[in-house]
């Protein structure tokens, strides 16, 4: 089965083939896609060959062609120009070029380009040139806007696969079994990255450790700055209380991601939109997620995304998105979205960088075919139906959900959940007692009256806590329920209709006393 790189560098066969004069490569790994250049180039009856400003042209090995004097990059652009009447057929892969374009200095560099544009497709076929612009920019120049443009893909599990089989196969390793696992270790690393920290494993624990790999991952997405790894919930949806409508639907939709539900025709579930009360379970719900399907977790940060650079914001959210794609099954938190696309709703402070965002963003939900499952999180719905409402559109999100405030069943799950994450037993208080005078509580609300009756029973010789200690916890605190009482009631009122419950009506109208709901 042909890798992704192996289509782009057929697609890259083709453009030469067809004379395109002038092709964009955006990509990090340049050694790791100079190798299917060269090969496309080959296939195509080209012969490929390397610029760079510190060695000037050489070939793929890194030794100098005798076809320009020095590295200068005008002389290199007159010797395409000169090659052309020639009898080699070439394609001339330009690094760095990007920094040559930049600023007054690049105008006749890029004059250089278009005019080449025009006329290398128009030369003799044994004498015809091409021109590769490698570089890790994707912005390129309104100048080069002819320019056949490719953003080329990172390593899929197939490649991911050939190096781990290379590695194994030049050290004599015995995978053990471990071989599913450590490809997937590595999905969402550039190739270099990949093979560097097989190897490292290999030194340090004398064996290809899949979790010492997914260690470094973690590192490394962490670093690009745009997305950041969380850790999973111990214990899984059975850590968070409550939210039953919400665990029986992803319960269900776990198992499209195995090979059987793949063979049946079964579509990738995309995402959900968990709108509602804040406090009540809608961040937690995603690392509950991660943990119960055994994926990873990564929030998208719009903040982070943008910068002070002309184009970089873009750049950042192409990067993101790719590492997102090539993460294979992953959950995708996009916390408080309303937040985060505030800028592109409220016109145009930012000069229009915040609604490109959005519309990039929106597409990709829309068109995207990766398995990365988007949870979004809002608390002030009105905002995205006023301002966004494309984003509520079916096709985004498979599901909308309204998380209100919880029931008393949920309230006493939400403390029977808290206490056993405190390694306290929940048999030893009255937890109807506590959901009867929690009322209107949110889900965190209930989870802090947990350490603060700890505290109070430390303070009284270390003794455990008690059904009274919980109860006066909740006598201090004053519920959101209360102090945004119309907030919610304008909430509750659009979410009749248009939302998905997060507690089936089954669980409300059986809630009179919470044991007989909970069976605990």
């Amino acid at each position: 089965m042909p890798t992704k790189s192996d289509i782009f560098a057929s697609d890259l066969n083709a453009s030469l083939r067809s004379r395109t004069a002038v092709i964009w490569i955006t990509t990090s790994e340049e050694a790791r896609v100079e190798r299917y250049i060269a090969e496309a180039c080959r296939a195509a009856s080209y012969v490929p060959v390397f610029w760079d400003c510190a060695k000037g042209v050489t070939g793929l090995d890194g030794r100098r062609v005798p076809l320009v004097d020095s590295p200068d990059l005008t002389e290199c652009l007159e010797a395409i120009a000169k090659a052309s009447t020639g009898s080699e057929r070439r394609v001339w892969v330009l690094r760095d070029l990007n920094k040559w374009l930049e600023g007054p200095v690049g105008v006749q560099t890029c004059r250089q380009l278009r005019n080449l544009a025009r006329t290398l497709p128009g030369t003799p076929r044994e004498g015809a040139q091409a021109i590769i612009v490698l570089t890790p920019s994707s912005e390129v120049p309104a100048d080069l806007a002819s320019a056949s443009v490719i953003a080329w893909p990172s390593p899929d599990r197939e490649e991911i696969a050939e190096i781990l089989d290379n590695l194994a196969k030049a050290y004599s390793l015995d995978l053990n079994g471990s071989r599913d696992a450590a490809i997937d270790a590595a999905i969402g690393l550039s190739g270099d990255e990949a093979a560097s920290f097989y190897a490292k494993s290999l030194v340090v624990n004398k064996r290809i450790d899949p979790a010492a790999v997914a260690k470094e991952k973690k590192r490394v997405i962490s670093k690009s700055g745009v997305l950041e790894w969380l850790d999973g919930l111990p214990g899984g949806l059975a850590s968070v209380g409550g939210l039953d409508g919400i665990k029986g639907w992803l319960t269900k939709r776990a198992i499209a991601f195995t090979p059987e539900a793949r063979a049946y025709g079964l579509p990738t579930p995309k995402g959900i939109l968990l709108a509602g009360i804040s406090g009540c379970g809608k961040s937690l719900t995603p690392k509950a997620l991660a943990t119960e399907w055994r994926c990873p977790l990564v929030r998208f940060d719009f903040g982070a995304l943008k910068g002070k650079y002309v184009g970089q914001s873009e750049g950042n959210l192409r990067k993101a998105i790719n590492t997102i794609d090539s993460l294979g099954p992953c959950i995708v938190l996009v916390d408080e979205i309303e937040k985060a696309l505030a800028g592109a709703t409220q016109g145009a402070a930012d000069g229009g960088v915040s609604a490109d965002a959005l519309g990039t963003f929106l597409g990709w939900m829309n068109d995207r075919t990766s398995q990365a499952f988007v949870v979004a999180t809002a608390n002030d719905i009105t905002s995205i139906v006023n301002n966004a409402p494309e984003l509520l559109r079916k096709g985004r999100f498979d599901e909308l959900f309204f998380v209100d405030l919880p029931n008393v069943a949920e309230r006493a799950q939400v403390v029977f959940a808290t206490l056993q994450n405190f390694k306290r037993n929940p048999n030893d208080v009255d937890l109807g007692a506590i959901a009867d005078v929690t009322e209107g509580f949110t889900g965190a609300e209930l989870a802090s009256l947990v350490p603060e009756a700890m505290f109070v029973a430390f303070a009284d010789g270390t003794r455990e806590l008690t059904t009274d200690d919980l109860i006066a916890a909740a006598r201090t605190v004053v519920p959101l329920s209360k102090t945004a009482k119309d907030k919610i009631a304008s909430m509750r009122n659009w979410a009749a209709e248009k939302a998905r419950p997060a507690t089936t009506p089954l669980a409300i109208d059986t809630a009179a006393r919470p044991a007989r709901v909970l069976d605990l």
